[in-house]
């Protein structure tokens, strides 16, 4: 079966075998994508998430990341103009959220942009859009690992006087004698632990721990506000342009949370009425606290103060109040809201990878459903294991561009593949549309471009050679397994 709106390459040749093109180009029906929700090898994903869990979700795996963890290195790139940073890559992350949600509500699969990409694009370019999701998620979940041990040593050392030394708690190269970041490795295998237990139990611990962590940053912007002083914005774009646009690209990771809540579309009760709301209203919550907890920053401490600073909003409230007791509280607030991101991210490149082992393009261990519990059981053990060693051992400013521009890449895709859908499926059900025709997708797709250029040679290297390998594990063994290409021999 071939969605009715694929051009006719995408059809049998008249010997019955499709040639290479029609092999790369084939897509996966919107009707065949939705009809298989939920089913794995051996089991079913249970349906038990709401809107409201849908919306923490979103929130959980979004907010916390670039505030906690990656404002200390932005700063220093943009100064503070690092406020219009977090502008422009929120405006970038806006109008890729209007074309999820549409796509969302049409196709509430657990594969995000890799299942919309299948449908809309064909399998290629639904494996390189997958094995971006791949960096995003992974590399991320390292990512914000890495920065959750400095929050930890900051609460350590604030209540019981001692913190974690450098040769355990740094990875190789960002401090002498480090050996593995210990506590980066930790808090993933934590997040591991909830996740095995299920996608309900999960989703409400992840609702606590994003209760706390809005709590904690009103607190950092009430006790820092205290401090501000305006003279800290009088050079207000001492790096230029460049730094800005710099700055956006890196913070642009900060963002990439609120598409956590389409790879729940195979758990969601309501996914078509649901998960478009769920996005739209986490990503305006998100960016309205990262503008004014930016703010607030900026305004306490000189944005030269920012460089080689570790657990950032802390050492601001301890030196606006004089007293160790609002920080160490606020990196109490950090460690558990930074575990929620943990927590989201993970969850949501389970899912990804759930939803391609179902197409037969990575392995099967990857699609095993426990009957017990209702979750991808494997998957998530090997996941959290490769995310875990990479968070032991990459330092974090490497972790976050490669996460970026792998999440710029997918999301450039899904402001096409919106496109894609309207014109060969116009009349299909949709529960939300991106207003003024196709405007905002392209606006979403030039913003995309315009971040990914704006990150240095070293990232695209890196991205280069993901791709590469991407591409070999696809023509080695995916192509050849899709589920689409055995049902055409």
């Amino acid at each position: 079966m071939l969605d009715q709106g694929a051009p006719p390459q995408n059809r049998p040749s008249p010997s019955g075998a499709p040639g290479l093109a029609g092999r790369l180009m084939r897509r996966k029906p919107v009707e065949r994508l939705v009809e298989e929700g939920g089913q794995g090898d051996g089991g079913t994903l249970r349906r038990s998430l709401g809107m409201w869990q849908l919306t923490m979700i979103s929130i959980g795996a979004t907010l916390g990341t670039g505030i906690f963890v990656v404002l200390g290195e932005s700063v220093p790139k943009a100064g503070p103009a690092v406020t219009i940073s977090f502008v422009i890559a929120g405006l970038t992350a806006l109008f890729s959220a209007l074309s999820y949600a549409e796509l969302a509500g049409s196709i509430p699969v657990a594969g995000s942009s890799y299942s919309y990409a299948y449908a809309t694009m064909g399998e290629l370019v639904a494996w390189v859009c997958g094995w971006c999701l791949v960096l995003e998620y992974g590399v991320s979940v390292a990512a914000v690992a890495v920065g959750w041990g400095e929050y930890l040593n900051e609460l350590l050392d604030g209540t019981i006087g001692v913190t974690i030394p450098d040769a355990l708690s740094a990875a190789p190269g960002e401090a002498d004698g480090a050996i593995m970041n210990l506590p980066g490795l930790l808090v993933v295998l934590l997040a591991m632990v909830f996740l095995l237990g299920g996608a309900k139990e999960s989703a409400t611990a992840n609702t606590i721990m994003v209760v706390v962590k809005i709590a904690a940053l009103v607190l950092f912007c009430t006790i820092g506000f205290m401090g501000f002083k305006s003279g800290n914005y009088a050079d207000f774009m001492p790096l230029g342009t460049a730094g800005v646009s710099a700055a956006a690209a890196s913070l642009f990771f900060s963002y990439i949370g609120f598409d956590a809540a389409s790879t729940a579309g195979e758990e969601a009760k309501n996914p078509q009425r649901d998960l478009p709301r769920a996005i739209m209203l986490s990503l305006v919550i998100v960016t309205a606290l990262y503008v004014l907890v930016a703010a607030v920053a900026v305004g306490a401490w000189n944005w030269k103060d920012f460089e080689g600073s570790e657990a950032t909003l802390a050492a601001i409230m301890n030196d606006v109040s004089g007293q160790s007791f609002w920080g160490t509280l606020l990196a109490a607030g950090a460690v558990i809201s930074i575990a929620s991101v943990v927590l989201t991210v993970l969850y949501g490149q389970t899912r990804v990878l759930f939803a391609m082992s179902r197409d037969g393009l990575v392995p099967k261990t990857f699609g095993k459903v426990s009957k017990k519990t209702g979750t991808p059981r494997v998957n998530t053990v090997i996941v959290s294991l490769f995310c875990g060693a990479l968070a032991s051992v990459i330092p974090l400013g490497k972790l976050v561009d490669a996460t970026s521009i792998g999440t710029l890449f997918a999301f450039g895709l899904v402001n096409i593949a919106v496109i894609v859908l309207r014109r060969t499926r116009p009349d299909m059900p949709r529960t939300f549309r991106v207003p003024l025709g196709w405007l905002f997708p392209v606006l979403g797709f030039g913003f995309c471009a315009y971040n990914m250029f704006s990150l240095d040679s070293a990232t695209w290297k890196v991205f280069g050679v993901w791709m590469v390998v991407g591409l070999v594990f696809y023509f080695l063994y995916g192509m050849s397994r899709s589920r689409l290409a055995t049902a055409e021999k």
